[in-house]
């Protein structure tokens, strides 16, 4: 008989290598749906009944401003924001408990301190500023695709020198990346497409990326938008730049970039979305 070409191997557990097992991104995680909020029961029937007048006075406003229009975008009009400041509490917590809380916060350094929260309504905004001694200075209702205040301070933020600084140890393609962004910010002009730099799939180390936050600086609005996982938005000293971080569930990053842009879309409320929150108002102020 003749010898079996190919050797004989014992086959069974343990005899095979062990792969790897495969590596998936984690999910961000769930996905926020829209929710009507729900109203205290201790509000008085008068409370409800001044809330659904200042709410209603929103709405019409709202339904007579067309969002898609980029004009009313940059310079709404001023309908669209109506104050709270001199209302009673019971009425200011009627409202407020009518609107609810959605997704996106905000805080913005400016002559007083500011802080915007988005209501349950996409594009319906709580806008507070503050005075030194922690009283209000303004209390505002306010539709649109992100409230005036940010606007006006990022119209605050002069240009930065063009001069790229040396490079210390360990830092690789932060200069060029500087400058890539400087150009941009340069050439950025209302309604230009986004310019995205993606620092994830870029080669960068630690010293690229303090170099940049160095350089870059700290601008006047902050903005947290909690949609799908946490979006950190935080505006830079470089006009129209912004330092945009994406986290899953488990607050791992897992999208760095840096965009030049009037205000990172993820931030914004589309008129697609102030159209629907029409709707939602005016289904849930006639069910109270």
């Amino acid at each position: 008989m003749k010898p079996f070409p190919i050797p004989v191997v014992t086959l069974g557990p343990g005899t095979q290598p062990v792969e790897e097992p495969p590596q998936y991104i984690a999910s961000p995680g769930a996905m926020s749906i829209f929710l009507p909020p729900t109203p205290r029961k201790s509000a008085s029937a008068e409370a409800i009944e001044g809330a659904r007048r200042i709410i209603g006075r929103l709405i019409a406003a709202m339904e007579e401003t067309d969002f898609k229009d980029p004009a009313s975008r940059q310079s709404p009009q001023a309908d669209l924001r109506l104050s709270l400041l001199d209302c009673e509490t019971e009425l200011v917590d009627s409202v407020n408990d009518l609107l609810g809380h959605g997704e996106v916060s905000a805080l913005v350094a400016a002559s007083r301190p500011v802080r915007i929260q988005e209501s349950a309504f996409a594009g319906v905004w709580r806008v507070q500023s503050l005075r030194e001694d922690g009283s209000l200075a303004d209390d505002d209702v306010e539709a649109g695709a992100i409230p005036e205040v940010v606007r006006r301070a990022l119209e605050r933020v002069k240009p930065i020198s063009r001069e790229i600084p040396p490079a210390a140890a360990g830092v690789m393609n932060a200069p060029a990346i500087l400058a890539e962004l400087i150009g941009a910010s340069e050439a950025y002009r209302p309604g230009s497409e986004t310019h995205v730099v993606n620092l994830t799939l870029l080669p960068v180390t630690g010293e690229d990326l303090e170099y940049l936050a160095v350089q870059l600086g700290g601008g006047p609005v902050t903005i947290l938008s909690r949609g799908y996982g946490n979006c950190r938005i935080s505006s830079t000293a470089l006009p129209h730049t912004w330092w945009v971080q994406y986290f899953n569930s488990m607050d791992q990053l897992i999208l760095n970039t840096i965009e030049v842009d009037d205000v990172p879309v993820v931030a914004l409320a589309a008129p697609e979305d102030l159209e629907d929150s029409i709707v939602r108002l005016r289904e849930w102020v006639a069910t109270l």
